[in-house]
């Protein structure tokens, strides 16, 4: 009984709210959308950019979830579509502004050849030790664009498929992506651990 007056009394953001907002349009399941996603987004957005053009590519975004909501589909995760919106949006933006962003597969390689152990798709942390988090962003804004946003959204808790979709890249290229962020990720915090 408690749980119900709950649930009545502090309605709570529910993940299908998306495909609720592409039906009506109503103004409070986009609120509840910007209240489940809208700091995740921010993070991704400032990992690919700055502070500041990661803000407005955030406010773009969700214009465009307004314009855009009847192009939803309800089989896609509303995280994932929406990361799919920011995404080609920053990149419209980065056109925009005449500012070279790396997307194809020129740039998948290890930063230095060696050998370095390779690591597996399922590792989501670089090595035991310890890191600062100004150090792993400092790395992670070393890695190339694509590198850096396949580590950034596996970060985010997508799936496969669903870095698939954001990207609009097959699985092969996005496993690889990955395993070079990850390779060069530990090779740039073995450095700093060596200076440190």
């Amino acid at each position: 009984m408690l749980m119900s007056i709950k649930t009545w009394l502090f309605e709570t953001p529910s993940k299908d709210c998306m495909a609720r907002y592409a039906k009506s349009g109503e103004n409070r399941h986009l609120e509840q959308l910007i209240a489940l996603y809208s700091n995740d987004l921010y993070h991704y957005l400032v990992t690919q950019s700055n502070t500041h053009l990661a803000y407005d590519v955030s406010q773009q975004t969700w214009l465009k979830v307004i314009e855009k909501r009847h192009l939803y589909q309800a089989q896609t995760t509303p995280k994932a579509w929406l990361f799919k919106l920011a995404r080609n949006t920053l990149i419209d933006e980065y056109r925009k502004q005449q500012h070279f962003v790396e997307l194809d597969e020129n740039n998948l390689q290890p930063l230095q050849s060696g050998n370095q152990s390779e690591l597996t798709h399922s590792d989501s942390h670089i090595g035991d030790t310890h890191i600062s988090y100004e150090a792993f962003n400092t790395a992670l804004k070393q890695l190339s664009f694509v590198q850096r946003e396949a580590i950034s959204l596996q970060q985010e808790g997508f799936s496969l498929a669903d870095i698939e979709l954001i990207t609009q890249s097959n699985a092969q290229t996005i496993k690889t992506r990955l395993r070079y962020a990850k390779q060069n990720l530990k090779q740039l915090l073995g450095d700093y651990n060596e200076q440190a």
